[in-house]
């Protein structure tokens, strides 16, 4: 249509995501979207909604995005569940070392401003936090833990792979990291021992 800019929501989108990624929710702002995204504010409304919408959506992207991965990563669990678990946080290690990305992790990062989020996007937070300790529980339990063990397993598990998103925004070396991930990946071979 003559006069009409045409945009690509998909990419509009991961430029939000991108943006709230690296600076955090309440850091960014509409100005920051228009820049990141390369629309206008009137644009980012109606295509993509206010600030609470646009981070909803990308928070959803984001768990999308690496959810899959981290259900790959799982799916060997049932035959052996040491392997993916080292998987799952292959997952992270690899996504910490892109440098085409930002350090850390989104919803690592809005967990710890849930104080200032809205009501509705701190929940899907908390929510989006649960996914991955589900996730991991169900993979543990698949590989032969308890309903008891899978639990604290996939709580420590969830615990560890948000740490190492902390740990990387404030610097840690990738070897520290992949030393973290020994301690969790030991633990559940001591396990699993019969």
């Amino acid at each position: 249509m003559a006069g009409k800019k045409q945009f690509d929501m998909d990419t509009a989108l991961d430029a939000a995501m991108i943006q709230f990624w690296r600076v955090g929710y309440a850091d960014t702002s509409l100005d920051d979207l228009s820049r990141a995204t390369g629309l206008n504010r009137s644009s980012i409304y109606s295509s993509l909604g206010d600030k609470d919408t646009l981070f909803l959506r990308c928070l959803n992207l984001y768990a999308a995005r690496y959810g899959e991965k981290y259900d790959a990563a799982l799916s060997c669990a049932a035959s052996d569940p040491v392997a993916a678990l080292r998987a799952f946080f292959d997952v992270t290690l690899k996504r910490i070392a892109d440098p085409e990305l930002p350090d850390g992790c989104l919803i690592a990062q809005s967990a710890m401003a849930i104080p200032v989020l809205s009501p509705s996007v701190a929940a899907h937070t908390k929510q989006a936090l649960g996914f991955q300790r589900r996730r991991l529980r169900a993979a543990l339990k698949a590989g032969r833990l308890t309903d008891q063990d899978a639990e604290t397993f996939a709580v420590h598990a969830a615990a560890v792979n948000q740490s190492l998103a902390v740990m990387s925004r404030a610097g840690a070396s990738p070897a520290q990291l992949l030393a973290i991930v020994g301690v969790t990946v030991d633990a559940l071979s001591r396990a699993l021992r019969p």
